[in-house]
């Protein structure tokens, strides 16, 4: 089963934005990763604390986002053909403009063949 979560760090900058006392930074960037899996091929459950993803393959930076419903923000990237080509994924974050994960989700391994492209779609639910 997929995990996801808004990382303690995205937590703690949501709570200061609302009391006024920072500006939240924007979502600029998603990283793929091979490490959302175990040895065994099982999911690796998210606690929040997380601050990099586990074996990061590539970041890039967001190309669209949109509101599927007014409580959810969509970020969307596509992978080129040539990006992570013969690749497998199993972990995705999401990245503000400080630097920081702000959102980690694990899931199921998803080989990326050389001619096809990508894309990604992750959804940071309030």
């Amino acid at each position: 089963m997929a995990q996801g979560v808004i990382t303690k760090t995205g937590r703690e900058k949501l709570c200061k934005a609302h009391a006024g006392d920072i500006t939240l930074p924007a979502i600029v960037q998603m990283a793929f990763g091979s490490g959302g899996v175990d040895e065994s091929g099982t999911v690796i459950a998210t606690t929040g604390e997380e601050v990099s993803l586990r074996n990061e393959l590539l970041k890039k930076n967001i190309d669209s986002h949109t509101y599927p419903i007014t409580t959810t923000g969509r970020y969307s990237t596509r992978l080129a053909k040539e990006e992570l080509a013969d690749q497998t994924i199993s972990e995705m974050g999401l990245f503000d403009a400080e630097g920081d994960l702000v959102a980690y989700k694990t899931f199921l391994p998803k080989g990326k063949d050389a001619d096809m492209e990508f894309v990604w779609d992750m959804d940071e639910i309030f």
